[in-house]
This record gives C-alpha cells, sequence and structure tokens, in this order.
C-alpha cells in the first residue's frame, strides 16, 4: 500500500502538523480529550499514530481503541500500551461500539460522499460523535502547484483525495443529514472545526445489538450516561 509522505512515520506525521498548526498544534488535541470523561470506552477511527491516546488520554481512566488502515501506525500504538486494529473504514461494515466515537482530520478522505461513514460512527456510538476537520486547508491553496503537493503528501494510501472542507460545506453536510449536534467551535487558530453530536445511549445498544458482535469485551457501553 503506497502512502504520503507524512504517513510513513510518527515523526514525519507530527512535523507536518506542527508546520500546519503552529502554536495551537496541541490544543487540537487537548480540546478533544477534555469532551472524554473518564471511565468510559474511546473508540477512535483514522486514529493515525494515536496521539490522542498517547499524550492525552493514556492517563485517564479510559478504554481506548484505536482503527487505522497504515498497520505502521497500529504497530505503534500496541507498543505503546494501547488498543489497536488495522481497520479499512471503506468496508460496509459496522464498527465496534463505544461511548465515544471519535474522528479527527480525517472525513475528507470519503468525499464526495462520507454519510455512510458517519452514519456508521453514529450507529456505534452511545453517547456522543466527535468530528475534529480541518475547514482550512493547503489543498485548497491558490498556487496549484502547493495544493497538488499537499495532496500527495496526504495520500492515506486509499488514493490522492483533490477534495476538501470549507466550514460551509461542512455545517451544511451535518445540517443534511439532521445529526443532533450539541456543540460546534473552530480550535485555536481556525483551521479545525470540532462537532459534538449526542447520540442515545439506549438506542444506540439497540441499533449495536442488532447489527454487530461488540468487539471491544468489558467496554459495553456507559449506563451512566443513559
Amino acid at each position: 500500500m503506497a502512502v504520503g509522505l507524512i504517513y510513513r512515520h510518527t515523526l514525519i506525521y507530527e512535523s507536518a502538523m506542527f508546520v500546519l498548526y503552529g502554536r495551537h498544534y496541541f490544543s487540537r488535541y487537548r480540546a478533544i480529550a477534555d469532551l472524554v470523561a473518564p471511565r468510559t470506552s474511546v473508540l477512535d477511527v483514522c486514529c493515525g499514530p494515536a496521539i490522542l491516546y498517547d499524550r492525552y488520554l493514556r492517563h485517564k481512566p479510559v478504554d481506548y481503541l484505536g482503527l487505522d488502515i497504515n498497520a505502521g501506525f497500529i504497530k505503534r500504538l500496541i507498543r505503546r500500551g494501547g488498543r489497536g486494529t488495522v481497520w479499512d473504514l471503506r468496508r460496509d461494515e459496522p464498527l465496534p461500539r463505544a461511548d465515544y466515537v471519535i474522528m479527527q482530520a480525517s472525513l475528507y478522505h470519503f468525499l464526495p460522499d462520507p454519510r455512510p461513514v458517519l452514519n456508521r460512527m453514529v450507529e456505534a456510538a452511545c453517547n456522543q460523535v466527535i468530528i475534529a476537520e480541518p475547514v482550512r486547508n493547503l489543498a485548497q491553496t491558490r498556487w496549484p502547484a502547493l495544493a497538488s503537493f499537499a495532496r500527495v503528501l496526504t495520500d492515506a494510501g486509499t488514493g490522492r483525495q483533490p477534495r476538501r472542507f470549507t466550514e460551509r460545506s461542512l455545517d451544511e453536510l451535518l445540517a443534511g443529514l439532521s445529526l443532533p449536534v450539541r456543540r460546534a467551535f473552530l480550535i485555536s487558530g481556525g483551521r479545525e472545526k470540532i462537532y459534538v453530536i449526542d447520540k442515545d445511549c439506549r438506542q444506540a445498544m439497540s441499533d449495536a445489538s442488532r447489527q454487530q458482535k461488540n468487539f471491544m469485551s468489558g467496554t459495553a457501553c456507559s449506563l451512566a450516561h443513559s
């Protein structure tokens, strides 16, 4: 599987993120971690090198599972003491169930129609779905050479993705799905926007029991949220 440069090694990935986000780099993870309650389960889809877990959730009492198509990132997560599974989210199969289902900076990979992925995330969530997505991108720059280079760099192994979200197009997508968005806010610096989508716990449990096994043994959705 051929991947873009930033997906080949954690150091390259983090360096690229530092360049993009500058002094706001750490706040993008902290903003998500602060939304996760202790003693809950977390499913991090398209988790990349699992920096959210490694630096922000590891010391919280949460049961974390990361999914990513990149086997190297999953091996790193497991070496660092986390749980991870190689998973191609393009496959039409139910996701493991968890209190929080999170996706950060990866929804654009599923354009032009990310609705099936979002629907599976909502079905898997017992409490909330948290989407964090860039709304200002190098791939949308007015300089064609730089935009093309950015698209090559960000090939996660599923092919180059020329499309990106703007804040307006992302707002319109979620509004069109009639999802119960509790909060929506830009992180510091304004490059990424976070959406917090509520999900009724009892309905999530009913959905999951019909459609899938519980892949997260011992991590049934917290009744504290019902």
